[in-house]
């Protein structure tokens, strides 16, 4: 539909990566990216383990790829709910995905026109979208349902992995779990992730981190909080729901404290003006984004 060639590219060594990306059936290119044993070794000698920008780097890999193969634009996936961080109390807000933001990607952008190739587009073509609305759109096709995963876990570089795809106790499981449910059926959404993760009490504190219900959002690649009180709004007025353990802890905890109007979806559901896709591009594509 939009009427350019596309290459699906990604970095590293992650089959579950691989597998999303040969079921497009577009083209694809793998990047290889070897981190110093140096990096190691300082771990070893009790070095901490920060949190790098990850998509910054990756960003910056693209970009010579591009160069080096001749195609005029690098496009990510980046949706306008990494631009909020967490909200700590204080010290204000910290995000720690700051490179998947709009301010990163508009500085990058620009740099990479000025500097680099005055030709070559940077963006994301999510930037108009929500998560909510992200979720709503995946979840109109059932073609990656046995393949995907979202969880972290199985992209640590260090320590185990889960041996399912969805772990299902963190941040990311819960988020993607809570994000799909509004706009998929149960049966379904359950048998994406192996479980209910909304009928499980011990994952509660999980929850409140994302509901910014007495915790703050997590330091994951998750939506706003308010995302997360819409979708477990639109949960509390569903029978197939509204009885699971964190669902009605929901309704008889937290809701009562919410504003009601604050709690709507379809606000949340709004194409944002904010983003750097070609007008041509974006012609073609919008109406889709916005059913």
């Amino acid at each position: 539909q939009a009427g350019l060639a596309q290459t699906v590219s990604w970095i590293g060594g992650s089959q579950l990566i691989r597998a999303c990306a040969e079921r497009t059936g577009l083209p694809v290119l793998n990047i290889g990216r070897v981190l110093a044993p140096e990096l190691f070794e300082l771990n070893r000698q009790g070095a901490w383990n920060g949190h790098i920008p990850v998509t910054a780097v990756n960003s910056a890999i693209l970009v010579l790829a591009a160069l080096l193969t001749g195609v005029d634009q690098v496009v990510f996936s980046n949706e306008r709910s990494a631009s909020y961080g967490s909200q700590i109390p204080g010290t204000g807000e910290v995000n720690h995905q700051w490179s998947k933001g709009w301010a990163f990607e508009q500085a990058f952008g620009e740099y990479v026109q000025r500097h680099v190739a005055a030709d070559l587009r940077y963006y994301s073509l999510l930037r108009p979208l929500s998560e909510l609305a992200v979720a709503r759109q995946f979840a109109k096709t059932d073609h990656y349902d046995a393949h995907f995963s979202s969880c972290n876990r199985n992209f640590h570089i260090m320590g185990e992995r889960p041996v399912h795809r969805w772990c299902g106790v963190c941040p990311k499981c819960h988020f993607v779990f809570l994000a799909l449910a509004p706009f998929m059926p149960k049966t379904r959404l359950v048998n994406i992730f192996g479980r209910n993760l909304l009928d499980d009490a011990t994952q509660a504190g999980g929850y409140d981190a994302l509901l910014e219900f007495q915790d703050h959002k997590p330091f994951e690649c998750v939506g706003e909080g308010r995302e997360s009180r819409a979708a477990m709004a639109v949960l509390a007025s569903r029978a197939e729901w509204k009885e699971d353990a964190l669902v009605k802890r929901f309704i008889r905890d937290i809701q009562p404290q919410l504003d009601p109007n604050d709690l709507q979806v379809e606000p949340l559901m709004a194409i944002d003006g904010e983003h750097r896709i070609p007008p041509a591009l974006w012609e073609r594509v919008r109406a889709n984004f916005a059913a």
